[in-house]
């Protein structure tokens, strides 16, 4: 069943080691099938050298196992919100990397400093609100998700626009079109975020100009776009 999507699902997760941003057990990636309402995600605890396409979780929206041997990913409940409150993602990573848990420990926002965020998304990358110790006692990843997408609800934003969140004390979350586009937005927001610890360590606090935001974000992203080839 699904055995593209293990595939690639499998293949993405391997990407966040390449990527240098997982060491161990930590981090997952999932992906969709949204015709069929399936997820399947990576089991839980599992070393990324040793484990297979088979060793992949299927599971419908409501977390009920389809198909797998093994546990899935503790951080499914928040991936399987994810999938219900932004219809318009294909996949979905986590990781820990260090600059941004950085920005999560801190409770800071990623703020769009120069031209390198504002190609990757349209405004800061949100930190969210503490859990409370109820949403921590009872359904904690589940509550996870809620409280991601209550961030951008809140503050407006589109989660198209801005493909990642920070969990505060946690870490980043991000998502795109599938899998792949997930675990390369992760590399790219560590990035982002190891540029914007270095902007504010020199002292600088002031955001690139909306217009230079702007023209970035809409060149490579807008209904116009001419960066790339056709």
């Amino acid at each position: 069943m699904l055995e593209k999507l293990k595939e690639d699902v499998y293949r993405a997760n391997l990407r966040l080691t390449e990527y240098n941003l997982v060491i161990l057990t930590w981090g997952n990636v999932s992906g969709i099938d949204r015709d069929r309402g399936l997820v399947v995600i990576k089991p839980s605890g599992v070393d990324y050298g040793k484990m297979t396409p088979a060793d992949m979780v299927v599971l419908n929206l409501e977390g009920e196992k389809v198909e797998g041997e093994l546990n899935p990913s503790s951080d499914t409940p928040t991936h399987l919100e994810l999938y219900r409150r932004f219809p318009g993602i294909g996949g979905i990573a986590h990781t820990h990397s260090s600059f941004a848990v950085g920005f999560a420990q801190a409770g800071k926002d990623i703020r769009p400093y120069g031209t390198t965020h504002a190609d990757f998304a349209f405004g800061p990358v949100p930190c969210t609100r503490d859990l409370s110790p109820e949403e921590i006692r009872t359904d904690y990843e589940l509550n996870t998700g809620k409280v991601i997408a209550e961030c951008f609800e809140e503050r407006g934003m589109d989660y198209n626009a801005v493909p990642a969140v920070l969990v505060h004390s946690h870490g980043p979350f991000t998502w795109g079109a599938d899998p792949f586009a997930a675990a390369k937005n992760s590399l790219i927001l560590e990035e982002v975020a190891k540029m914007a610890y270095l902007t504010e360590s020199l002292g600088a606090e002031k955001e690139a100009s909306k217009a230079i935001q702007k023209k970035h974000y809409m060149r490579k992203h807008g209904p116009d776009a001419y960066y790339g080839q056709k």
